[in-house]
């Protein structure tokens, strides 16, 4: 696993005031390894507390130690079972504040549901729901990472620090990747164009977009309520009142806008959960005449049948962090690897306990970075 800690963290990490504990609240034992982690950079023990699950699957949760007066940190990793996961939460988060903690601070470096953060159709936005849950159980401060939609900290009142993996990342391509400086960064659809600009211009690369039958099905074509119906009726309105309709989109023939022709292509995204439009990115770039295709992203799903269909598409190697547990699907698949940004989230723990500023986390980050 790829991690280096900058020397100004390392020098920091151990140093804790008293009054901190750290609970998992996961009752899935492959998600407490990023728990541990954090515990061990920290220099504390992990909290005692079980979670567990009845035999009607209710969650229980019986925390094992006191934590009046005390800040405590939740750490929860999104696992396979995402319901589950997030009533765990919730019950803990109830749990100390019915035990009269001081503070309760969510680590949750995936938001699950972040995608259904807007409006589509007659669906709702489920991540401002899960928001108000979060709030509502007691929660006072949340640290999460790469946030799906960065307005999604608007949905919660309280504190939210969405730090970033991008600079993980970057160090993984300049250390990892011997010939980077022949690569391009690639969006492979235009709603990921500005993260793969920020990644271009922090490695001074150029950058290539994907347009067309490629696109990912979360693009506004699927977007809007269409409440009413759309139908070019005016007569339930008014008889003299005529309402233009919006002409409907239709995509092109797939283009590579920018030059791939005998480079790298490094592909970046947040979440890489299905994969099927990063096959066909990679194929796309292939035959445009990319010798090496690499896909990066912060959060890595890899659901269902993931790790088969990348072990056997044209990307050479798929670099995600650990932010969710992935070790089975690496089994499957040799060409997944990951990167520890347990050190980022030690520090923003490290510094919310001792009331520390945390700009030190999110320098040369501006407003337009995703």
């Amino acid at each position: 696993m790829f991690c280096v800690a900058p020397p100004e963290l390392e020098t920091k990490m151990n140093i804790t005031k008293g009054g901190l504990v750290l609970f998992s609240a996961n009752s899935n034992s492959s998600c407490m390894e990023l728990s541990k982690k954090i515990a061990e950079r920290l220099g504390v023990e992990m909290g005692k507390v079980q979670v567990y699950q009845e035999p009607n699957r209710e969650t229980r949760v019986q925390i094992q130690e006191s934590v009046r007066g005390k800040d405590v940190f939740i750490i929860q990793t999104v696992s396979k079972d995402v319901n589950t996961t997030i009533m765990e939460l919730l019950i803990m988060v109830y749990a100390c504040k019915t035990s009269c903690a001081k503070s309760i601070i969510g680590v949750i470096p995936y938001f699950p549901y972040s995608k259904q953060c807007k409006m589509r159709k007659r669906g709702s936005i489920v991540s401002k729901l899960l928001a108000s849950m979060m709030c509502k159980a007691g929660l006072t401060h949340l640290i999460t990472m790469d946030l799906h939609q960065k307005e999604i900290q608007g949905f919660f009142n309280i504190p939210v620090d969405n730090l970033r993996a991008s600079p993980f990342l970057l160090q993984y391509i300049q250390e990892e990747i011997p010939d980077y400086r022949n690569a391009v960064i690639v969006a492979k659809s235009p709603a990921s164009a500005k993260r793969a600009q920020s990644f271009a211009e922090r490695l001074r690369l150029g950058i290539a977009v994907i347009h067309g039958e490629a696109q990912d099905a979360e693009s506004d074509l699927v977007d809007g309520r269409h409440s009413p119906p759309m139908v070019r009726s005016v007569a339930a309105i008014h008889p003299s009142l005529e309402i233009p309709m919006l002409i409907p989109k239709e995509k092109p023939p797939i283009t590579v806008v920018g030059d791939v022709g005998g480079r790298i292509a490094i592909i970046v995204d947040d979440i890489i959960d299905d994969v099927d439009s990063f096959l066909a990115a990679a194929e796309t770039l292939k035959e445009r005449g990319a010798y090496k295709i690499f896909v990066m992203a912060t959060h890595g799903l890899l659901s269902s049948d993931a790790p088969r269909l990348i072990e056997e598409s044209a990307i050479d190697e798929v670099v995600v962090t650990n932010t969710i547990p992935h070790e089975i699907q690496k089994l499957q698949c040799p060409k997944i690897k990951t990167v520890d940004i347990s050190m980022i989230l030690s520090e923003a723990i490290r510094r919310i306990h001792n009331g520390e500023s945390m700009s030190y986390l999110f320098r040369n980050i501006g407003l337009d970075d995703t």
